[in-house]
């Protein structure tokens, strides 16, 4: 990591590299979670009013028969580990975009599909709320950020603006979950209560202030450079904060590896919510490397 943020790197290739690394980062995150955890796939799989039609018409079950099926339920886990499998190779796909171009596309635009569709997946087991879905756009976003860059020699103005929004929506859903628009998720307190070892009504006020400075940034990135850059600033800050914080907020070195085991994917899945905001960060306003060949985009 500390390479990709020395000067002797030209801007653009730190450029890629940073979203190389947030690409890797997400697709080992998922295939832990599918290998060895669980994913929402009976959300949409055990949805009797979605379900029922399909599955007698098919197969001629009625849905106690269908739910009742172990081979189904194994069914269901062996995809779960399946798409975990694919999570997987398209970690070693981002790794090896460059000596495989064309195979390595192939295998993260089917990644990146498959992120898509587990985010409408959370987003259906919220009871349809849009925010969970937007959530997920900076994670979605990685691979296809990757596959567009390995074709290109630099990033466009067009496409660091799709960045920024898909920042500021993954910014604006968190903050909307912190400060209750939607169902404040448990884990959210828990966190808050255990890293600052505070009560329930200080850890509200501490979200509600953290929901507020995450839809202020969100706005704020599109500002003129002058103050984008602290926005961008605070985004790696807290974007970075918060993905250490699944660990730190149920540490213990008497259960380490307990610990580690369940909480660990939870950061490293998150690392794009810090490493997207510092690579447009660096490279629009800190260039530490500026060539003929390679060409910055500032804004006004």
């Amino acid at each position: 990591m500390l390479n990709i943020l020395t000067n002797s790197i030209p801007n653009s290739k730190r450029f890629f590299l940073i979203i190389q690394l947030a690409t890797v980062s997400v697709f080992l995150g998922r295939a832990w979670q599918h290998w060895r955890w669980d994913a929402p796939f009976r959300t949409l799989l055990w949805d009797e009013q979605w379900m029922s039609p399909i599955i007698s018409g098919l197969f001629g079950w009625n849905w106690i028969e269908y739910i009742q099926n172990p081979a189904v339920d194994q069914f269901i886990q062996g995809s779960i580990r399946g798409v975990g499998v694919l999570y997987f190779l398209c970690a070693l796909a981002a790794l090896g975009i460059k000596k495989l171009p064309r195979i390595s596309r192939i295998v993260l635009w089917m990644g990146a599909f498959s992120l898509i569709l587990l985010a409408l997946l959370y987003c259906k087991e919220r009871f349809f709320s849009v925010g969970q879905f937007f959530e997920y756009s900076l994670q979605c976003g990685s691979p296809l950020l990757l596959i567009y860059l390995s074709k290109k020699a630099s990033p466009s103005k067009n496409l660091l603006l799709a960045v920024k929004l898909a920042i500021a929506a993954t910014f604006t859903a968190h903050g909307l979950y912190a400060l209750g628009y939607y169902p404040r998720p448990v884990h959210f307190m828990e966190m808050t209560m255990n890293i600052l070892g505070v009560g329930e009504e200080s850890a509200i006020l501490f979200l509600n202030a953290a929901g507020v400075l995450d839809l202020i940034i969100s706005f704020g990135i599109f500002l003129p450079w002058r103050w984008a850059k602290y926005c961008l600033g605070y985004a790696v800050f807290w974007g970075l904060a918060t993905t250490v914080a699944r660990v730190w907020a149920y540490f213990n070195w008497e259960w380490l590896g307990a610990i580690l085991e369940q909480w660990l994917h939870e950061s490293v899945m998150r690392f794009p919510h810090f490493l997207i905001p510092l690579a447009v960060l660096l490279y629009l306003y800190f260039p530490f490397q500026k060539k003929k060949s390679d060409t910055i985009i500032t804004t006004s």
